[in-house]
């Protein structure tokens, strides 16, 4: 007998109307799942790199970390809204399950947002598939790049690597 995974549902975004940047992610791991935190993951580099780009003590509490990315006026979510998945990794989504979130509403809430930065391959994947067609002409002209993952399983760069590329994409 196959087991039927549980469908999976991510989290609102951290935003507030005046973003610019959207750093998206695919889907929350397990553990930020569990602890309702994106990045949760205690080798996760994402929380490290915002610490050292936007100069702050990565140990702070997560309200404060978000408070901190929004005074920065970055926003961060996700391009799926659901999915059944076995695990954490990408590659363990069931793409036939997936839902995306709604971007059209997210830029009609954001309209400031003026840079698109993917967490990942899988979360430009999902957007370009599932987003892109659903999106008005000026919302599908927003400037659109895809960073490494800061995802202990893309192990493939060091830390400092991603850290460089990072800081040229965000603080330009």
């Amino acid at each position: 007998m196959v087991e039927k995974l549980s469908l999976e549902s991510g989290f609102p975004a951290i935003e507030d109307s005046h973003a610019r940047i959207l750093i998206l992610g695919s889907m929350p791991s397990i553990k930020s799942l569990e602890q309702q935190q994106y990045y949760a993951h205690p080798r996760n580099a994402f929380w490290p790199i915002m610490s050292e780009l936007l100069n702050f003590d990565k140990t702070l509490s997560y309200e404060h970390r978000c408070q901190i990315l929004i005074k920065n006026h970055i926003a961060v979510w996700d391009a799926i809204k659901a999915c059944q998945r076995q695990g954490s990794l990408d590659q363990s989504i069931d793409e036939a399950s997936m839902l995306a979130n709604d971007f059209q509403l997210f830029f009609q809430q954001h309209p400031h947002i003026e840079k698109i930065i993917f967490n990942g391959t899988k979360a430009e994947q999902v957007f370009n598939s599932h987003v892109l067609i659903t999106l008005s002409e000026p919302q599908s002209m927003i400037t659109r790049l895809r960073l490494p993952s800061t995802s202990p399983a893309h192990a493939a760069m060091t830390f400092e690597q991603k850290l460089t590329l990072w800081r040229h994409t965000i603080m330009s």
